[in-house]
């Protein structure tokens, strides 16, 4: 039986054209707004990650940062994300989503227990920053035993032959981080660059389902989607800053930003 992941990508192959995920951290700007904001964008959105709290942050930037900020201060724990992702499959079953964050939580509540609290929510996917290939091969394992897929990641940096592995030992869907910095920061490579990079990527295992992040706004999403997914996460919540600055709706910003970037590969 083929995941809701795996199941996502087919939808938009058949679409031609790329998987839109995007990524939002849990309890910002408040609790109940980052349910909503799920609930909102998952019209227009193919895949959701969702983001657990921490407070050491190693790829993401000011923007992603500032989020975090908001939902630790509003109280948001672990326990809270599980929440947040349960409330959501349970209104949207079919609707794939990704917990995203750092391994120390992991380690904190136990492998086993963090694996429990995912199946009980809902969650579909993993995406573990600080934990790398071959490190994360056992956990990984643990993950295909619960029907959860591990989401690998691949860099600018890393060899031909440690790719080949890590594509090998994959799931049913892999991160291409686009360029080497922060999550936020402006394309330091040009699309093409980073699509031909891509493209040899792709040619190791044209089976897998290789989605490309970082870099990825309203004004280059459509220069890639070549790709068989997209992942816009800075955007979303620099959007939810400025729309509390302003007083505005963050939910409602976010719905009509979500939608502006579905039209644009479409």
């Amino acid at each position: 039986m083929k995941s809701k992941i795996a199941l996502a990508f087919k939808k938009c192959r058949a679409e031609r054209r790329p998987a839109l995920i995007t990524f939002t951290v849990a309890g910002d700007n408040t609790k109940e707004n980052s349910l909503k904001i799920l609930n909102s964008i998952s019209k227009h959105a193919d895949i959701l990650e969702l983001s657990f709290l921490h407070n050491c942050p190693i790829a993401d930037g000011s923007q992603i940062q500032n989020s975090t900020y908001r939902a630790l201060k509003n109280g948001t724990t672990l326990n809270d994300t599980f929440q947040i992702a349960k409330k959501f499959k349970k209104n949207y079953p079919d609707k794939p989503l990704i917990l995203m964050g750092y391994y120390n939580l992991i380690y904190q509540l136990g492998e086993n227990n963090f694996l429990k609290n995912c199946k009980v929510s809902g969650v579909d996917g993993l995406i573990v920053v600080d934990l790398p290939y071959p490190e994360n091969k056992n956990f990984a394992k643990k993950c295909k035993k619960k029907s959860i897929n591990f989401i690998q990641l691949l860099s600018p940096t890393t060899s031909k032959d440690r790719m080949k592995k890590i594509i090998k030992d994959s799931h049913d869907m892999i991160y291409y981080i686009s360029m080497l910095s922060t999550t936020g920061g402006k394309l330091k490579v040009s699309p093409r660059k980073i699509l031909e990079k891509y493209k040899k990527i792709k040619r190791l295992n044209n089976n897998k389902n290789l989605v490309i992040g970082f870099g990825i706004t309203n004004k280059t999403i459509s220069s890639l989607k070549t790709a068989d997914g997209l992942v816009v996460g800075s955007q979303l919540c620099k959007t939810i800053t400025n729309s509390i600055k302003k007083r505005q709706n963050p939910v409602t910003k976010l719905d009509k930003l979500v939608y502006s970037l579905k039209n644009k590969i479409l």
